[in-house]
């Protein structure tokens, strides 16, 4: 119980008698966060650990962590939340999630949020890459966390037994195209050279291939995107001819979900995935791998991803400065190190890769520096105004030109002249 000292002055205040008394114990603030677990790793575990020391250290807050699915589900079911009128405190959401949630005005800007010098300065003390998908109209609502690039994992073992140096992945599509045959080759069949997931996600790896050959798929304020451009439309016949052309990758769709084990299993010698999955492939895989940054055409590139945590506006003053609180502290230089050490996501801020224990990890691990050397050539993710009809329509064009149901040109046309008519009245 907390003790307060309660002092009686006597009436001419020549004399003064302090008591001690209890004080009436306040309740602590309450907050319900909603959480994603979108890859591998034990993640929820993880996040328990960190509330839990959270709450230690500030018994006067209380967070309940819920686990909601993965991005997409923890959206709904936040909304859903909202609309009944049980709106969480904050939550962590897909940085994409951004124009959706100011159009639903149902966040908070930080600016808002934030009192002193050192909050504004802790508000720029973030990597500018990862910042693109949570700041608009000069005002920061999403602050970066469960962050990530796009990374390529090879099998150094299965390099070496198709006659490739096992130190050297693919720095170009024309490489990684070669090398991947070769493997295939080498193994009579047995084992691809590489996957690139198409499901889940796969306007995700798209952009990827569309940024390596020199084009940003949107504008900066989510109101266009240009789809059909003939380097987009490039990129997808690149994609596709990995397994038409080159005989590197299988034909069709590939499963987000079940990628990472392909690898494991040693079924493909390459993959592209989130660095999300770093530590799982670290701690499972029972062969010599590496991690590289992806390869180029015009370009090295790689869109952003991953989650950003923002404060509802269904919220008490109590409750937002809590929020802030814990935001704060789980972004806090010594946390960030030690969550990407954890999980493989990324160190958000260069003060995570400053810490001893980061500097270490990295120094015995280096794929641990791989994505954030990667946000030196990466890109927003891909967010608009009516965010899940045009990214749909873009999954869908990816698809079907994978499965051989259009070419890339037929596929980008109807998937750009889909993305219009849900952006027409934002332009």
């Amino acid at each position: 119980m907390t003790i307060r000292k309660q002092c009686l002055t006597g009436a001419l205040g020549l004399a003064a008698l302090c008591l001690s008394a209890p004080a009436a114990t306040q309740e602590p603030v309450q907050l319900t966060m909603y959480y994603p677990v979108a890859v591998g790793g034990p993640l929820t575990e993880v996040v328990d650990g960190l509330v839990a020391d959270f709450e230690a250290q500030h018994p006067d807050i209380d967070v309940e962590a819920i686990y909601a699915g993965n991005y997409d589900d923890t959206r709904v079911r936040a909304l859903s939340a909202v609309q009944a009128g049980d709106a969480p405190a904050l939550s962590v959401m897909f940085s994409i999630d951004l124009y959706e949630l100011i159009e639903q005005d149902v966040i908070v800007p930080f600016d808002q949020v934030v009192e002193t010098q050192a909050d504004r300065e802790w508000l720029d003390s973030f990597y500018p890459a990862l910042m693109e998908n949570g700041r608009t109209d000069g005002r920061t609502y999403g602050i970066p966390f469960q962050r990530s690039t796009i990374v390529l994992y090879w099998n150094k073992d299965a390099f070496r037994e198709a006659g490739l140096d096992p130190e050297q992945p693919p720095a170009t599509w024309s490489e990684m195209a070669a090398m991947g045959s070769t493997i295939r080759e080498a193994s009579d069949g047995e084992q691809w050279g590489v996957m690139v997931p198409s499901t889940g996600y796969p306007y995700w790896m798209f952009q990827a291939f569309a940024y390596q050959n020199g084009h940003r798929l949107m504008n900066g304020n989510g109101t266009e995107t240009s789809f059909d451009d003939p380097a987009a439309v490039e990129a997808l016949q690149y994609w596709v001819d990995l397994a038409g052309e080159h005989d590197a990758m299988p034909a069709g769709v590939l499963e987000w979900g079940t990628l990472r084990q392909n690898f494991l299993e040693e079924q493909t010698a390459m993959m592209w995935h989130s660095t999300g999955n770093l530590t799982a492939v670290r701690n499972q895989a029972d062969f010599d791998f590496g991690v590289a940054m992806l390869p180029a055409k015009v370009q090295r590139g790689s869109p952003t991803g991953g989650g950003n945590f923002y404060i509802f506006k269904d919220t008490t003053e109590a409750q937002r400065e809590a929020a802030l609180t814990f935001v704060q502290w789980m972004t806090a230089p010594q946390r960030a190190a030690a969550w990407s050490i954890e999980t493989g996501y990324m160190g958000v801020s260069p003060a995570a890769y400053e810490t001893e224990a980061l500097q270490d990890y990295v120094g015995s691990f280096p794929p641990a520096a791989v994505a954030r050397d990667q946000l030196e050539h990466a890109t927003a993710e891909l967010s608009t105004y009516q965010g899940g009809r045009v990214r749909q329509a873009l999954n869908n064009a990816v698809q079907a030109a994978l499965n051989g149901e259009m070419t890339p040109q037929e596929a980008l046309d109807r998937a750009q002249q889909r993305a219009e008519r849900a952006l027409r009245r934002y332009q």
